[in-house]
């Protein structure tokens, strides 16, 4: 039985097959009726569930390719970010940012809408400036953002075809320093919520709203490169911690990233949890719904009125920042956006009375559900509603996978 990261879903393949070569890849993907690749299974939803065959495109490893004169790396999709950061920062390169977790790979973060977090920072997508991809077809074929269908080919859910390689902007490597501060008054995040957001590279909020006074951390990574702002010290009122954090506490502070100020290098802060280590509490589930930024302060007020409701399901809440962009099925297309996102205990039934407050209370907020994390059904009308370029996505799939070898369950849901 095969089953993703967290151990709650289960794979309803009857093959996994990795190939090692594009010709065997094209041959698997011509010759099964359904498909689907996968990448480090890290996703929470069945985004990457299929009756057919399942694809790790893991054995198709080409070597990382650094386009100095482009600022361009050509990567694997199915390196891991930790693989890809490694091989990039040693030839002195970087890329804008990092999830959470190094631990997950390109393609399958690329495909989901994965971001990390920072106000003028878009999701780990929005990095791709060319994308290979296996069509339905057998045809290998490439696009660039020269193209018009290019915003609907790299954030796509697998539903166009199995991506083999990335192309990814780059720029000089860079230092961060990481500081922690905790036990911080809710009043005054909420309201100075955007003063925060603002005053580093990089901010994460943390709150298991067991304190209905106090959110328990705020994470703050600053380039030693950067502008000038006021650091979070004056934005405050406060010192950072002086020992180490976990996201979640109580948790082992060995797996998170060096914090104290300590400069260090890019791939080495901006992530939460180090290489190497197992990241979050690796027993989980997760949800996570992006809004538009503005009502970052009101969505803090009406989650900790819930915090009754959520105390037996929760684990840790983190809100975060993405910059808007215009990849078609992004959920911070088009708006600067504030991500709630909840990492939950494992056990669906204490968690599903827990998602369905929280789903109510975000409502008003137009919230957009992460491809990759739990969320309650939509319907197709809501779908179309919260993504107004989704028809034209259906008919780009129409004309890449007619068949829809590509599809499964989880996308004719939501898509159609």
């Amino acid at each position: 039985m095969r089953v993703n990261w967290s151990g709650n879903v289960q794979f309803s393949a009857a093959d996994l097959v990795v190939p090692s070569s594009v010709e065997e890849l094209q041959q698997v993907v011509t010759g099964s009726a359904r498909v689907r690749a996968l990448g480090t299974a890290h996703s929470f939803s069945t985004v990457a569930d299929t009756t057919g065959t399942l694809i790790s495109t893991s054995g198709l490893k080409p070597p990382i390719e650094v386009l100095p004169d482009e600022r361009v790396a050509v990567v694997p999709a199915g390196a891991t970010y930790a693989e890809v950061a490694t091989a990039l920062h040693r030839e002195g390169w970087a890329l804008h940012n990092l999830g959470s977790l190094p631990h997950i790979s390109v393609g399958g973060a690329c495909s989901t809408g994965t971001h990390g977090s920072g106000n003028r920072l878009g999701n780990l997508s929005t990095a791709v400036v060319g994308v290979e991809l296996v069509r339905a077809d057998g045809r290998l074929v490439r696009s660039t953002v020269d193209d018009p269908d290019f915003s609907g080919m790299v954030l796509a859910l697998g539903c166009l075809g199995v991506v083999t390689r990335l192309w990814l902007r780059i720029e000089p490597a860079f230092d961060v320093r990481q500081q922690v501060f905790t036990d911080v008054s809710r009043d005054l995040v909420v309201e100075r919520v955007q003063e925060i957001f603002e005053s580093a590279y990089s901010v994460s909020i943390f709150s298991s709203f067991t304190d209905p006074q106090l959110m328990e951390s705020i994470w703050f990574k600053a380039r030693t490169d950067g502008p000038e702002r006021a650091g979070p010290e004056s934005v405050l009122g406060t010192e950072p911690a002086d020992q180490p954090q976990h996201p979640i506490r109580g948790q082992d502070t060995a797996a998170a990233t060096e914090q104290g100020g300590v400069p260090g290098a890019w791939h080495e802060r901006l992530p939460h949890f180090r290489m190497g280590f197992t990241p979050s509490v690796g027993h989980e589930l997760q949800s996570e719904f992006l809004m538009p930024r503005a009502v970052a302060g009101e969505v803090i007020e009406a989650l900790h009125g819930l915090g009754p409701d959520l105390s037996g399901a929760l684990q840790v809440f983190e809100m975060r920042t993405i910059a808007g962009d215009d990849l078609w099925l992004s959920p911070s297309r088009g708006r600067d956006s504030v991500a709630a996102h909840f990492t939950w205990r494992p056990e669906w039934e204490i968690v599903r009375p827990a998602l369905e407050r929280v789903e109510s209370v975000l409502a008003p907020f137009d919230p957009r559900p992460h491809w990759g994390k739990v969320f309650l059904d939509r319907s197709l009308q809501e779908m179309d509603s919260l993504y107004p370029e989704l028809p034209r996505f259906r008919e780009l799939r129409d004309a890449m996978d007619p068949d829809r070898r590509f599809g499964n369950s989880f996308v004719e849901d939501l898509i159609g």
